[in-house]
């Protein structure tokens, strides 16, 4: 990096929890020490005196159900050491942020194209880079910035709406049937401020809607027909009978369907996009930036396509794939049957911390 890393000691190692406990799990000590941990300094726990590590290792923070996977056959198969941080995407974006000054990581992958287009803007990113080993799709070339600041890696669905199969059999397809009487205090979400891929919805729904003022408008409205607000994890409340739907991500559904239970996904019209996001710090050296373009390189190519799509199959691998030659996940729909809305990330990317406050203000 341009300025030196803190030198951390090691905690407990990270231990792995569920792609939905984990969106809202503090920051784990350990995962952060390896994450913050110093190059060419050795860990204050580990006893060994300081020395110049051999190699350029990979920082990197991660949300991604996948990313340890990934981590683990990029070092095998580059011989690279992989530092991973594996955190929720707040805390994860909270660290980019609070470390801008003195940036701690080479590689940040997490749901969600915005915050990367707002963290360009104040120029922290690496741009005009885009990884050879893979073709995208046309629908994948929708994702990338004109300055090449992020890299999309897999496409899911921010604002699905998941019920019980067993308990709903005719669920509601459009946004506006959420306001009808039959769905009144059946309807949970997460708060925004809380979980990453929760503002995505926002945006989307509100775009569809007309802007912001329109979007506030009908929360109000759903919130009036007895919305709840999960602050910490609304997909419990709808297996325990306490809620009929849940609005998320669509690949908790899937993945809860590949585990056996009644779980049905909508998607409604619009259903607003939610990209994975691959980010390269642009304040790194250039030892750090090439390590971190050869992971990028590594997570296109078919060797790393094939983690993503197994990393994780309760959960994240459940993608849309917008490599050439990816193919998706059993029970994935047809990517032609959904009907996205793709919103500019640089303009709801900016509006992201006054509409995440105005949600918890008056909705939550």
């Amino acid at each position: 990096m341009t300025t030196s890393r803190e030198t951390v000691s090691v905690g407990t190692p990270i231990i792995r929890p569920s792609r939905w406990s984990r969106r809202f799990t503090p920051v784990v000590a350990g995962a952060l020490a390896l994450a913050l941990a110093p190059a060419g300094v050795a860990l204050a726990s580990s006893g060994h005196a300081g020395s110049r590590a051999s190699s350029t290792p990979l920082y990197f923070l991660s949300s991604e159900g996948y990313d340890s996977a990934m981590c683990t056959a990029f070092q095998k198969a580059t011989g690279i050491t992989c530092k991973l941080s594996d955190n929720s995407t707040g805390p994860t974006l909270a660290l980019i942020q609070a470390t801008k000054g003195n940036p701690q990581w080479g590689v940040a992958w997490t749901d969600g194209a915005a915050p990367y287009a707002a963290l360009d803007q104040e120029g922290l990113l690496l741009r005009h880079f885009e990884p050879t080993t893979g073709h995208l799709t046309a629908l994948g070339k929708k994702l990338v910035p004109a300055d090449g600041s992020y890299i999309p890696t897999g496409l899911t669905v921010s604002g699905a709406f998941m019920y019980n199969s067993k308990i709903v059999k005719n669920p509601p397809r459009t946004w506006a049937a959420l306001l009808s009487p039959q769905w009144r205090g059946q309807v949970e979400m997460n708060n925004p401020a809380v979980d990453g891929p929760t503002y995505p919805m926002l945006a989307g729904l509100f775009q569809s809607l007309g802007g912001v003022a329109q979007g506030e408008k009908f929360m109000e409205k759903l919130k009036a027909n007895g919305l709840k607000v999960s602050s910490n994890n609304a997909f419990p409340d709808l297996q325990a009978g306490k809620v009929k739907i849940v609005l998320g991500q669509n690949t908790d559904g899937i993945g809860a369907f590949d585990q056996g239970q009644s779980l049905g996904v909508v998607y409604p019209k619009p259903s607003p996009e939610l990209p994975s996001t691959l980010a390269i710090d642009g304040k790194a050296s250039k030892a750090e930036i090439a390590v971190a373009k050869k992971f990028a390189d590594f997570v296109y190519s078919p060797a790393g396509q094939a983690v993503m799509r197994t990393g994780d199959p309760s959960g994240d691998s459940n993608f849309f794939p917008i490599i050439s030659g990816t193919a998706p996940r059993p029970h994935v729909p047809a990517v032609s049957s959904v009907p996205f809305i793709f919103y500019n990330p640089y303009t709801w990317g900016a509006l992201e911390p006054s509409i995440n406050t105005w949600f918890s203000t008056h909705i939550a």
